[in-house]
């Protein structure tokens, strides 16, 4: 069949990369895509919020199949509009997506089900909320977490060590920084512990696991700066055991399933479950309701079995009828090469050249923010390319990949130096 991808970033290459080694896919398209996918995939020039415009390219080209990557056409209901339109696709409903596009809706939901997280309040006004965190701080030096209810692009959660910080950060949701998204705020606990991610791939009623990733958020070596899109990845990921794996599955992604069921809304598509691994077991910091960007980029290579299947048994309520997705042992590690100045400001349309030589040396290199102009490749966004590598260790993969990054020529570019860090050091004990 014909198959419409959405998106345009690293974790959409990804997505293409796996889709076209389907025998169920025949031509890919992407939506609107980047310099990378278009090696894969005919890219077109549609907003991947234009939910009309899609379904009819849907309808003109015949499409079969229309696999959704980032979260705002999600939450924005292409889903719903192409089910109505008689079109598969795979993804979550609106309403399922809320799961993603509420913090509150998702912290009520774990509240009802008894899903374990954070000690959390919900409040639609500052007073409330600043005199709460008042209460809460009134003790000593305990940070807390303030949280903007809605789709900020990761950049809506502030992590307050300081009485000010936090009243500042419920000012800044407040008073527009985040346009809607700030419109209501989740005020929660701080959570002690290491951070992983675990992905699930569900049908409405049944998940099965695909996939456990670390990623590192923060700019700068060692987890230092301003936090980013993430700068880096790699799978899987140590600190969750198979006991662990096994409670979280358990305890979080089951309950959730129920508890989506139980509200007439199920859940189809990813279930990324954002964990902090503390010392009273594993507890959800919040939901993603599709492939983490860079942890997309680390999945897909370790992936052996078909994507195309899995997705389709997903949409279709039937995972119970394929088999438990097949892995490479081997762990995978993706570095980010970023424009020189991101989280902040930075130039565009800067030239890069070399990525023939980093795939020669072994490496996959997904483009994340990429086109062509006079016929040389340039970056346009923030967050570049990704070059990823597979290995019989993380400080295997590490190597691998760096050696890809070495091979790259982007004078405006740079990379953290340390992706992996701490998987390494484990490895060295």
């Amino acid at each position: 069949m014909d198959i419409l991808l959405i998106g345009s970033g690293g974790r959409e290459h990804a997505l293409a990369w796996k889709l076209t080694q389907s025998l169920d896919c025949d031509e890919l398209y992407c939506a609107p895509g980047n310099a990378g996918i278009a090696e894969l995939a005919t890219c077109v020039a549609i907003d991947p919020m234009d939910n009309g415009a899609i379904v009819a390219f849907c309808r003109e080209r015949n499409i079969g199949f229309v696999v959704v990557g980032p979260e705002q056409p999600l939450v924005n209901g292409l889903v719903d509009a192409l089910e109505a339109a008689d079109i598969s696709a795979f993804g979550p409903t609106a309403a399922a997506a809320q799961l993603e596009g509420s913090k509150g809706f998702t912290k009520d939901l774990c509240a009802e089900f008894d899903i374990p997280t954070a000690a959390y309040q919900r409040f639609n006004n500052a007073p409330k909320a600043k005199m709460y965190v008042r209460q809460q701080m009134s003790g000593g030096d305990t940070p807390i977490v303030i949280k903007a209810d809605g789709l900020a692009a990761g950049k809506g959660v502030a992590v307050a060590m300081t009485l000010e910080e936090a009243l500042d950060a419920i000012d800044a949701c407040f008073e527009g920084s985040f346009g809607e998204a700030g419109a209501e705020v989740v005020v929660e606990e701080f959570l002690q512990g290491e951070e992983a991610s675990l992905f699930a791939i569900c049908d409405g009623q049944t998940a099965m696991l695909l996939g456990t990733a670390q990623d590192h958020k923060r700019v700068g070596d060692r987890d230092t700066g301003p936090n980013t899109g993430g700068m880096g990845a790699y799978s899987p990921a140590p600190v969750l055991s198979q006991e662990l794996i096994d409670e979280v599955m358990t305890d979080i992604i089951v309950p959730t399933l129920a508890g989506m069921h139980a509200r007439g809304m199920p859940f189809r598509g990813i279930l990324y479950a954002g964990l902090m691994i503390t010392e009273d077991g594993p507890k959800l910091i919040e939901y993603n309701t599709r492939f983490g960007d860079p942890e997309c980029q680390v999945l897909m290579p370790r992936l052996k079995s078909d994507l195309v299947e899995l997705m389709l048994a997903a949409s279709q309520g039937s995972l119970l009828e394929v088999p438990e997705a097949e892995w490479d042992d081997r762990a995978a590690l993706t570095v980010v090469l970023a424009s020189k100045g991101y989280p902040g400001s930075y130039d565009k349309n800067t030239v890069i050249e070399g990525i023939a030589d980093a795939e020669k040396a072994g490496a996959l290199v997904f483009h994340a923010g990429t086109g062509r102009r006079d016929g040389a490749l340039v970056a346009t966004g923030g967050r570049v390319l990704n070059v990823t590598a597979l290995g019989n260790s993380v400080t295997q993969a590490q190597k691998a990949a760096y050696d890809g990054v070495s091979q790259i020529r982007w004078d405006n570019g740079f990379c953290r130096s340390d992706i992996g860090w701490r998987a390494i050091e484990r490895e060295k004990e």
